[in-house]
């Protein structure tokens, strides 16, 4: 037998009635409609802006600037060579196969291999830039490490 789909209700509470603002003292909310008494936010088409302080000098332009953006900083895709650990011997890394095998989202302005990590198998890695002790684990483990040009 079981339940038919027009015997299904709501479980109690979940619809809630909404309140009817200013239609009559019998509401519970008539005569200032929950605006409270007179003043601006009383008034209607009248929102303050956010940070409006009533005029006084609000807290964003009290506080000083601090810092700059420097538009020519580089930005690398970081990899450590602990996470290349699992990769096949016989192919070769590059940052295409990097980004294929999800461990960069994007190159940017090149990839950059640190040394976090153990590496075992003899890999060859091309990459942007290498790390003192990334190229030292790589070289111990019988790999080679490629400088690419930007």
């Amino acid at each position: 037998m079981g339940i038919h789909i027009g015997a299904i209700q709501a479980p109690k509470g979940a619809h809630k009635r909404t309140k009817r603002i200013g239609l009559g003292m019998g509401s519970g909310h008539g005569k200032t409609a929950t605006r409270g008494a007179k003043g601006q936010k009383s008034r209607a088409g009248s929102r303050l802006r956010p940070g409006f302080e009533g005029g006084q000098m609000p807290l964003q332009r009290r506080l000083p600037k601090r810092g700059f953006t420097n538009i020519f900083k580089k930005r690398y895709a970081i990899v450590n060579v602990g996470d290349l650990a699992t990769w096949d011997v016989s192919q070769p890394i590059t940052p295409q196969a990097l980004v294929e095998a999800g461990l960069i989202k994007r190159i940017d302005d090149g990839v950059k291999v640190l040394g976090g990590g153990d590496l075992k198998s003899p890999l060859k890695i091309s990459a942007h830039l290498f790390s003192k002790s990334a190229r030292e684990k790589i070289e111990k483990a019988g790999g080679k490490a490629e400088v690419l040009l930007a």
